[in-house]
């Protein structure tokens, strides 16, 4: 599972591409491909039909990217062991895994590779990549290659998670993780203030009236901490819209949707919140990283995250996985929904896509191996116990939830608030980086202007995304 920080660059640091917050690493690690055709010098075995399994003795090279780097020993000692036991079933299958220093690709090294069909045959996007990698051309269609004889557990695959991944139909990719957002609180904070951290708010006037216990109690804590730079305030004024019931953009992607009521009521409690309760801390234009290391450190009582915050903030900034809880998104109404996923390059050979589909079955998508090998995962001591990536729906569900609990390595019961409370998801707008950075403004003029003009700023908001609307 990637760490959200390498999720959030990719949706909050596409616009502003030299942003010293570029975490996230996108796809293709590697600069070439292999042959196209799929020969790989060598005679070919098996079926060109897409509905026939692949055939052991088929030969061939497939090029993947986001291997995990040297600097990663146990999920490469992972990748390298999952290697191993896929050629047992298919020995002639040869995986080139490729990685670079320090992170995957960043967004800007992203689009050269597509422009340049350079590629990998196997590689790595997120959910909200589809346009931009069919705009190029860049995906292989493989709607055939997936049913239930190549991907057995298919059926039990959340479809929202899948269809984040159709085009008109076709589907061009499989998925490794997802997530929806979520109130990511501190446990100790709420305990301090006698609020239940076992009952996180579940609506936006529970949030505020929580925000103002907590930071009540002084010692320079926040109650309540939201993004206003970077493009993570528009990012957070979305999922806020979503969890009311309302949108961003409207039905026919053309023309903005938040200046309105909706609009008006998220404005309205942030601003409340920050001037008239004064739960939310002073210093704002806060971007990803800034409230996880304020919650890390008992500065914050609660933020809107994605689970795997909690796994950040373990292994990179030394906090304690029992400090940490999580409930559903206050409001409920909808929340923002993401994810990662491998596609497959557009031209290679049908025995090629027959074995990327293959390996990313095994890999990904088999409760019980690869990725979902929690007795391994724990192991290796890597965490297991975050409530997601869990796209599995019916039995794969059960399974799957059964082995997180025994094998946990931290203490589950502290999400099942969220766990038992899912809330539907929803992607995000069109043109999503340049309507967070408008939306920016909002946040930032709500949050460090005690007399903004609430009006005035949604108002200048929906003219400027209707502009970013109408030039797609």
């Amino acid at each position: 599972m990637r760490s959200a920080r390498f999720r959030r660059s990719r949706r909050v640091a596409a616009v502003t591409l030299v942003s010293a917050l570029s975490l996230t690493a996108l796809a293709a690690c590697g600069t070439s491909s292999s042959s196209d055709d799929g020969s790989d010098g060598a005679p070919q075995s098996g079926s060109s039909d897409p509905s026939a399994p692949l055939d052991p003795k088929t030969k061939v090279t497939l090029t993947i990217d986001c291997m995990p780097p040297t600097a990663k020993a146990a999920e490469l000692k992972e990748w390298k062991e999952d290697v191993a036991e896929f050629n047992k079933t298919y020995p002639n299958v040869t995986i080139e895994g490729r990685s670079t220093p320090g992170q995957c690709l960043e967004p800007p090294r992203f689009t050269a590779m597509l422009k340049a069909k350079s590629q990998p045959d196997v590689f790595y996007t997120y959910f909200t990549d589809l346009p931009q990698v069919l705009s190029e051309d860049g995906a292989a269609d493989i709607t055939a290659y997936v049913h239930d004889k190549s991907v057995p557990a298919l059926k039990d695959i959340d479809p929202n998670v899948l269809n984040s991944l159709k085009q008109d139909g076709k589907l061009y990719g499989l998925p490794t993780s997802n997530y929806t957002m979520g109130l990511l609180i501190n446990r100790k904070l709420f305990k301090d203030a006698g609020l239940n951290p076992d009952a996180p708010p579940r609506t936006w006037e529970e949030v505020r009236a929580a925000a103002k216990k907590i930071a009540g109690r002084g010692k320079g804590v926040a109650g309540f901490g939201e993004y206003s730079a970077g493009n993570t305030g528009g990012w957070h004024f979305t999922a806020q819209m979503y969890s009311i019931g309302g949108e961003v953009v409207d039905a026919s992607g053309k023309k903005a949707a938040f200046n309105n009521d909706l609009g008006r009521q998220v404005a309205a409690n942030l601003h409340a919140m920050r001037w008239e309760d004064d739960s939310m801390g002073k210093t704002q234009l806060l971007k990803w990283g800034d409230l996880q290391k304020q919650i890390a450190t008992d500065k914050l009582g609660m933020f809107l995250a994605a689970p795997d915050d909690i796994a950040y903030m373990v292994q990179q900034l030394g906090a304690a996985y029992e400090n940490f809880g999580m409930g559903p998104i206050p409001g409920g109404k909808n929340t923002l929904a993401g994810g990662n996923n491998y596609m497959i390059k557009k031209g290679i050979s049908g025995d090629k896509i027959k074995a990327a589909v293959a390996w990313l079955n095994f890999k990904n998508l088999t409760v019980g191996k690869g990725q979902f090998d929690w007795a391994r995962t724990k192991a290796d001591g890597l965490p297991v116990g975050i409530p997601q990536p869990n796209f599995w729906l019916n039995g794969s569900k059960t399974t799957d939830d059964a082995a997180r609990v025994q094998h946990a390595t931290m203490p589950v019961a502290n999400f099942k608030a969220f766990m038992d409370n899912p809330v539907a998801g929803k992607n995000e707008p069109p043109k999503a980086q340049e309507v967070y950075k408008v939306l920016d403004n909002v946040m930032s003029g709500l949050l460090t202007n005690k007399d903004a003009d609430i009006d005035k700023l949604l108002a200048a908001a929906e003219a400027q995304v209707n502009q970013v609307l109408a030039n797609q």
